[in-house]
């Protein structure tokens, strides 16, 4: 694989988005790297590592993807209704396969792409939970719609993860590349939503936006997971979107 690609593709997996200056800045260094030889394998990987942790700090400053249209409608109506009783809480937009984080107070800090169920659906199947993941059928892979209490907890290898519905193993945990036919990596870095739809049901997240944004808001005090549907409208799934808002 060329070394540009390559960091392209990990930046896009740690949730760093791409501007002008960036692929400049990218361009630039990546001549320096391609004329090292062999023998400076050393050299050319921290070189890619410090043009990384460049581009890192400096999207820091980088614009967060506007909402969906439906993310939008939410989160007014959550807003409106203080549904989230003064929670931190995500939105989830499976259609896009993006979330959107937000402190107690409402306001956006950070979004993403994300990797999700391979099965389009908005309801888990009976026991899934109990099924080890070769017993799990394709069209059984869904992410479940929903509103969730995130609840913060470990998986079996210890790792850290966030329980979104305990009771059927859905959890939202940082992008592991377990299986390299998969290309975990290489689909949350794809353009298309429909290229990360590929989990049993979990919610993948790029490892730096997992440790810069979810872990101080989510790893510590109670928060809400709204998993927006798309195969039903979101009445079906929200019953508060249809209420009416009362003037004060």
């Amino acid at each position: 694989m060329p070394a540009a690609l390559a960091v392209v593709m990990a930046m896009q997996a740690q949730g760093l988005p791409l501007n002008r200056d960036r692929v400049v800045a990218l361009h630039r260094l990546m001549p320096v790297v391609r004329h090292l030889n062999s023998t400076r394998q050393r050299v050319r990987q921290l070189l890619l590592a410090a043009g990384l942790a460049w581009l890192t700090a400096s999207a820091a400053a980088a614009p967060v993807a506007a909402l969906s249209n439906d993310a939008r409608v939410l989160v007014t109506r959550v807003t409106q209704l203080n549904d989230h009783a003064d929670a931190p809480f995500l939105v989830l937009d499976k259609r896009a396969a993006r979330i959107w984080v937000f402190d107690a107070q409402a306001r956006l800090k950070g979004s993403t792409p994300v990797l999700l169920g391979l099965a389009t659906g908005d309801d888990t199947v009976p026991g899934i939970g109990e099924l080890p993941l070769s017993q799990i059928a394709d069209a059984a892979r869904t992410t479940p719609a929903g509103r969730f209490v995130i609840e913060p907890g470990r998986n079996l290898h210890s790792d850290e993860i966030l329980w979104i519905d305990y009771e059927s193993a859905v959890s939202m945990h940082r992008v592991r590349s377990v299986n390299a036919g998969e290309r975990r990596l290489q689909r949350l870095a794809s353009p298309h939503a429909a290229d990360r739809r590929i989990s049993y049901g979990c919610i993948n997240v790029p490892t730096a936006f997992f440790n810069r944004v979810l872990t101080p808001f989510f790893a510590e005090s109670r928060a809400i997971a709204y998993v927006l549907p798309e195969t039903r409208p979101l009445t079906a799934v929200f019953p508060f979107m249809g209420t009416r808002v009362t003037e004060r």
